[in-house]
């Protein structure tokens, strides 16, 4: 369950799997975006509703691109860093993952680990805290497998990047502040 090898989890990812990991504010739930049963195992496990949707991070922008329709200079400017933004999602991307919506949050991250988790998985990777609604985001590896231990496949073991809470995310094409 707990690893400390970035590569053994990417594998477990690009198998259909369901991990854990640290980002930037706190630890996050993740799999592959266009695998929609591990998505959707993803959203079961958070008691997330679909409609809402989903993070796709990233470790640089070309990895966006199989889920973007375009990528607003705005978005590219900010990144890499802890900003997320809303931006026309590919016809491709599976519904699942951007929900409701049109768009699709996306973020290119510099938190080393994540980024290297990404670049091992060799696709995007859905980020979205890991609690439950009404609960705050595990912080720390031991608080997340205590609270999803039974339904992840792996966890890996690591340290959040230090924000006090998690990203923002803001419309690429108005500007408005989604999640402050």
């Amino acid at each position: 369950m707990l690893r400390r090898d970035a590569a053994s989890v990417a594998r477990i990812v690009r198998a259909g799997g369901v991990v854990g990991y640290a980002v930037e504010a706190c630890f996050g739930l993740g799999c592959d975006p266009h695998n929609v049963r591990a998505v959707r195992r993803l959203l079961r496990l958070k008691r997330r509703p679909a409609a809402k949707g989903l993070i796709v991070l990233a470790d640089r922008e070309a990895r966006l691109n199989p889920y973007v329709a375009e990528l607003p200079a705005v978005a590219r400017k900010s990144w890499p860093g802890p900003h997320t933004w809303l931006v026309p999602a590919a016809l491709s991307l599976p519904r699942v993952v951007r929900g409701r919506h049109r768009a699709v949050a996306v973020r290119v991250t510099a938190h080393r680990q994540a980024a290297r988790l990404v670049q091992l998985c060799g696709c995007g990777l859905i980020s979205t805290s890991a609690n439950r609604a009404g609960e705050r985001p595990a912080r720390s590896d031991r608080e997340l497998r205590r609270r999803f231990g039974h339904g992840l496949d792996a966890i890996l073991i690591g340290r959040t990047g230090g924000l006090a809470r998690p990203t923002s995310i803001r419309d690429a094409t108005s500007g408005r502040l989604v999640r402050s």
